[in-house]
């Protein structure tokens, strides 16, 4: 007994200085839009699974029999261009299942006014509808969280779920405004998912439209003699040319100018304004253009004048500022420095930046230049783990080819570690670099899920119980950042929760036997399967990608 004692002392010990290490350690041709399929990755003899690990949420047996189906280069080719390829029938049936994937958001929107609206008319006497009102909005968030893990998880298109994720975070909104709740599952299925590895030109103007940036960024208040600049300052700093990008203050002003009348209506019908303008009104959905409100004197952007004539000078000045060459530079800076390195190589921006020009900001032939670099190459293995990477990357692995059932741990796990999806208040996104994740307090959580998750008992296989919920829609309705809780799902869970697959898995054991001699030495030192697991996923080669 005192042998085993000392032993499991001599393993924490261990791992703590593995902790610490994770924190210092920084077919034939494709179509002619993407270019012609290379042999780089072939060439260069890359790891499979730190290959996966960056073209991935997370390498498992099942991707690198994908992989290996095709050869690297082969399989880049096929997640540049994703393929129609169906969920698991039982993750799909979850998705199906839900409210945002079965209610437009006009209706749904429209159904949660009118709920707002009785909650106000009891306000002072009964605090009922209010309280219920707040739960749906918190309720309809989780769902667009538990959708998108739940994709994440399980797509086979996994550099699309990526991609999706940073444009997410790229063109962020915060969940804590207003009814944005009950919005954002529809801007990642309308304006985000689209286009994730389109146009940025489409990409930037399904963003432009959607009710909740509008919302978000003010634009619903910005009219003419009633100019808010606030949403033309974010889209030139934070989603087109960045802080540095040459504009101006002017450029901002006029911009805004340009943006005036973009809104929302909750109404099915047309306002009544003077003939002349109805001809050029415009409604899709909850967007609309509103003439009265568009101020329709020329402007002057960047050197250009845009001449006012309604809707057709956004399409105009979007179209500008996608072909920007600072545009073409923060939006390479931030891919490369999201797949590649905290510091990315002039040299490696300069050319993404070209191909972004030259192929009018196309996404994946962007990236593609980006991946058949020998910097990307050189890479693998060294980009530090956001959380979210973290946690999907330990899920995937341990649970691949099981059906979760409740993605509330989770959700609760990227809380305790900061990255909340749509969680950040800022317009700016999350950090993508090592230095805002790596904190000695974040390797402990890490530390706690991957004994969580290595003892086979994470919660991902039962429905929490709804006693839990209304404390998190409170904490919601008061803007705090509760943990989200699940919502059930039309499924029993499973008698006995699946054991993760780790220490018994070929594939995990032949990938521990390239890390470390010191990470080699901890594994070797457990008596344990569940031992053996934890050390795995808490060790420092986990925590990069």
């Amino acid at each position: 007994m005192k042998i085993q004692l000392q032993l499991q002392h001599a393993l924490s010990a261990s791992l703590l200085i593995l902790l610490a290490a994770c924190s210092s350690q920084s077919l034939q041709q494709a179509d002619n839009r993407h270019g012609p399929v290379s042999n780089t990755l072939t060439q260069a003899a890359v790891a499979p699974e730190q290959l996966l690990n960056r073209l991935t949420w997370g390498s498992n047996p099942s991707s690198l029999q994908a992989l290996q189906t095709v050869g690297p280069d082969r399989y880049l080719d096929q997640q540049l261009r994703p393929r129609n390829v169906a969920l698991p029938s039982a993750i799909q049936a979850q998705i199906d299942a839900m409210t945002i994937s079965r209610q437009s958001l006009p209706d749904l929107m429209r159904d949660l006014e009118a709920r707002r609206l009785a909650s106000e008319q009891q306000k002072g006497t009964d605090d009922t509808l209010r309280k219920e009102y707040q739960q749906e909005l918190s309720r309809l968030a989780r769902e667009a969280a538990t959708r998108s893990l739940l994709r994440d998880t399980y797509s086979a298109n996994q550099l699309q779920e990526q991609m999706d994720w940073f444009w997410m975070n790229h063109f962020n909104i915060h969940n804590g405004k207003a009814n944005l709740r009950a919005m954002l599952g529809d801007f990642e299925e309308q304006a985000i998912r689209p286009h994730a590895l389109g146009k940025f030109r489409d990409l930037l103007r399904a963003t432009v439209l959607h009710p909740a940036m509008l919302r978000y960024l003010d634009n619903e208040h910005n009219a003419v003699n009633r100019i808010n600049e606030n949403y033309a300052r974010e889209l030139m700093e934070l989603h087109t040319m960045g802080v540095n990008g040459g504009y101006t203050q002017k450029d901002v002003q006029e911009l805004a100018r340009v943006l005036t009348g973009l809104g929302i209506n909750m109404s099915k019908d047309m306002p009544r304004m003077k003939p002349e303008l109805e001809k050029i009104y415009v409604k899709q959905g909850l967007f609309e253009f509103s003439p009265p409100r568009h101020d329709f004197g020329d402007k002057q952007i960047l050197g250009h004048t845009i001449k006012g004539r309604g809707m057709a000078e956004l399409d105009e000045v979007l179209l500008l500022l996608s072909r920007q060459p600072a545009t073409a530079n923060f939006v390479s800076q931030k891919l490369a420095t999201y797949f590649v390195s905290d510091t990315p190589s002039k040299a490696l921006i300069d050319k993404m930046a070209q191909a972004f020009l030259q192929t009018d900001g196309d996404i994946a032939a962007t990236l593609r230049v980006m991946f058949n670099s020998q910097e990307f190459i050189a890479s693998l293995g060294k980009k530090f783990k956001d959380p979210l990477h973290y946690v999907l990357a330990s899920v995937r692995l341990a649970y691949d080819g099981n059906t979760i059932i409740n993605t509330g741990p989770m959700l609760n796990w990227l809380n305790m570690m900061g990255q909340q999806l749509n969680g950040r208040q800022t317009p700016d996104g999350y950090a993508m670099n090592e230095s805002a994740w790596a904190s000695s307090g974040q390797m402990t959580v890490r530390f706690d899920i991957a004994r969580s998750i290595a003892g086979g008992s994470p919660g991902l296989f039962k429905i929490d119980t709804p006693a839990a919920q209304p404390a998190a829609a409170m904490s919601a309705a008061q803007g705090m950042q509760a943990a989200p809780v699940a919502p059930p799902v039309a499924q029993a869970p499973q008698e006995k929760p699946p054991q993760p697959a780790l220490a018994a898995s070929p594939y995990v054991k032949s990938w521990s036997t390239k890390f470390s001699p010191a990470t080699q030495t901890v594994l070797n030192q457990t008596r344990t399967a569940q031992e053996w697991n934890a050390i795995f996923l808490a060790s420092p080669e986990m925590m990069h990608r």
